[in-house]
């Protein structure tokens, strides 16, 4: 998950940013999190960005012990598209799916 936020950071710091960009603010947050079994969470941002999260914990109490992330985040380009990705994190890696990205 760490990797996640950090690809999310590190794409969000790459491109330059307008003024309406590095003026933005959360608008929304709801986070659900007390540690145990799983966690869920999800934001938005005035300049259009959003994310919403779940993550339970599977194979509990087992050597084979594993969180399955479950989510999605969208935001507006600079030619006004909205992107979304719809994404998925669990034993088989990171699976992410959207109408831009290649099959």
């Amino acid at each position: 998950m760490i990797f996640i936020f950090a690809f999310l950071f590190l794409c969000a710091n790459a491109a330059p940013q307008s003024q309406a960009d590095r003026d933005a603010v959360i608008t929304k947050y709801d986070s659900n999190n007390i540690g145990l079994d799983g966690y869920n969470f999800a934001y938005e941002t005035s300049n259009r960005i959003s994310q919403q999260e779940d993550g339970q914990l599977q194979n509990v109490g087992t050597d084979n012990e594993s969180i399955a992330v479950r989510g999605q985040f969208s935001f507006v380009a600079p030619d006004g598209v909205t992107y979304t990705v719809n994404y998925i994190a669990d034993e088989n890696g990171f699976q992410p799916q959207g109408a831009h990205l290649p099959a």
